[in-house]
């Protein structure tokens, strides 16, 4: 309880300095994200429960990466993360989870992601900003990923990309658990870094 109310104080810090860099009110940045001003009050209250859908918006209207909003300051050069140590931020109804492993700093940040996808199980995304650059990697079993309504199966071994800045699902398929690696490589910029 004392991990999850430290990340929300984090983001809650995150949030608000980024809105203020960005000189935007809290009506303004709910405006431009679609999240309630009253939802913004608490989360730079660090109160409430922000889910990822509500986290990408606010990091894409703030050119900025998700884990900037999760992160604190950095520990040192080299930074090593295990999955059990950070706190998915989906989870599926079957089970599946997403987990936010890091994000590399510089002026064009990846973030790196670890998913978990149970056949039928799907998580749809809205449009990121203009520039973004997904790639998903599944290392084992399969998954369908639907870009602007197209369905593209992807397999263990294979690895696709796209813009990001289009509608986009990843869902499970095939009869296994399907793991993959996504990467979002942000465009750069000044905004964009950390």
């Amino acid at each position: 309880m004392a991990e999850t109310a430290a990340a929300l104080r984090t983001v809650a810090h995150n949030v608000r300095a980024a809105r203020t860099r960005a000189g935007l009110s809290l009506d303004e940045l709910g405006r431009r994200a679609q999240v309630s001003k009253g939802a913004l009050v608490a989360l730079e209250r660090a109160q409430g429960n922000p889910n990822l859908a509500t986290l990408v918006r606010l990091a894409d209207t703030l050119g900025i990466s998700v884990s900037a909003l999760m992160q604190g300051p950095p520990e040192g050069r080299v930074r090593v993360v295990t999955a059990d140590a950070v706190a998915p931020l989906w989870t599926g109804p079957q089970g599946g989870e997403a987990r936010l492993m890091l994000t590399t700093s510089g002026p064009a940040p990846v973030e790196i992601w670890r998913w978990r996808l149970e056949p039928g199980e799907e998580y749809p995304s809205h449009p990121h900003q203009a520039g973004v650059t997904e790639t998903v990697s599944v290392t084992s079993g399969r998954m369908t990923l639907v870009v602007d309504g197209t369905e593209h199966p992807v397999e263990a071994g294979q690895t696709a990309t796209f813009d990001g800045d289009s509608a986009h699902t990843y869902r499970g398929s095939g009869t296994g658990t399907c793991h993959l690696i996504m990467t979002v490589h942000l465009p750069p910029g000044p905004s964009s870094a950390p």
